[in-house]
């Protein structure tokens, strides 16, 4: 096994030479999660006759008590090591890392060689729309109520607007705020955002799409685009304006973009296998949905986060102003990944 740094050549050329690369792959993606929390990121990689043969980016986190795990990779959906196939020789290495570096273990966010040091979660499902028949094709394969509320949408005039910059980023944290307030659950810290248009956006690795109505920004998305892959990656809207229907149509968009630009893929994430209402939205759009389970390397069974507090917590954040739920985000964020 070798440990790289994200920036040295040889782990941005294996990511560029992979077909199977995404954005979560990508360097800049792994970096603006270790600069904005103060996690280190590296690759995790082997070799056969001379040559990676595969790896993976890797986060080592710290709990608030000091325990250390990897992740590959923290607040990812999924992020598959990369090579031919999850090989054993890496499940092996991560295994020997985890022994010499007393780490509680290392979880990575695919499955893996199954052997005996690997254990696998499966609570989740993710969501992949083809796009390869294109946005025709694509079009007719929604489920009909979300092909009406587009439209719905058209009919009143929503218009949806392109673009990366600080403006455009402003305008969905405001929405994703009040999104996030209303939910109950903590917003990223303000310097997360910064350094996604700083490593991503401004670097054509995403953009974000805004649906106004008239003058007023009602809903708002971030995207990821990589390597043919489009990703749904954050999105945020305002309540009041809900009949307008204009996430619909803000999807719709990124779809029919990412066709006409030949994206192959369209990932719309991980759902729980306890959200019925997202899985159904989810797959409305057309999209597989699969299994999604997640690989863990321990001596010891893997650990799940306790979410006794999560109710409370989230009855808190709803009924406080919004500068709680951007201090709870600032101060324990990092831990939530």
């Amino acid at each position: 096994m070798t440990v790289l740094g994200l920036s040295q050549p040889a782990w941005g050329e294996f990511v560029a030479s992979r077909p199977e690369a995404t954005l979560f792959h990508h360097p800049a993606w792994a970096g603006l999660l270790a600069e904005c929390y103060g996690f280190r990121a590296f690759a995790v990689t082997v070799s056969r006759h001379g040559a990676l043969d595969g790896g993976a980016p890797v986060i080592e986190v710290a709990s608030p008590l000091g325990r250390r795990r990897w992740v590959s990779l923290p607040f990812t959906d999924h992020c598959a090591p990369l090579g031919a196939e999850p090989s054993a020789d890496l499940v092996v290495a991560l295994a020997e890392a985890g022994r010499s570096r007393s780490l509680d273990g290392i979880e990575v966010r695919a499955p893996l060689f199954q052997g005996d040091a690997v254990q696998w979660t499966s609570a989740h499902v993710r969501h992949e729309l083809d796009l390869t028949p294109g946005a025709e094709r694509v079009f007719a394969g929604f489920n009909k109520n979300h092909r009406r509320n587009a439209r719905i949408a058209e009919r009143a005039g929503v218009r949806i607007v392109r673009g990366s910059g600080a403006e455009e980023l402003e305008v969905f944290y405001r929405l994703h705020l009040r999104t996030r307030r209303r939910l109950g659950v903590p917003i990223q810290p303000r310097r997360f955002f910064r350094l996604l248009r700083e490593r991503v956006l401004a670097a054509g690795l995403g953009f974000i799409l805004t649906a106004y109505s008239g003058e007023v920004p009602v809903a708002s998305a971030v995207f990821g685009s990589h390597n043919g892959t489009l990703i749904y990656k954050y999105s945020a809207r305002d309540e009041r304006y809900a009949k307008l229907d204009a996430n619909y149509l803000l999807l719709w968009s990124a779809i029919r973009w990412g066709c006409e630009t030949g994206h192959r893929l369209f990932d719309l994430g991980r759902s729980d296998l306890d959200q019925p209402l997202l899985r159904a939205f989810k797959d409305g759009w057309g999209a597989r949905e699969d299994a999604l389970s997640y690989a863990w390397i321990a001596r010891g069974p893997m650990k799940t986060r306790a979410r006794r507090l999560d109710g409370a917590l989230g009855m808190v954040i709803r009924n406080s102003s919004p500068l709680l739920c951007r201090a709870v985000g600032e101060l324990f964020y990092k831990y939530a990944g």
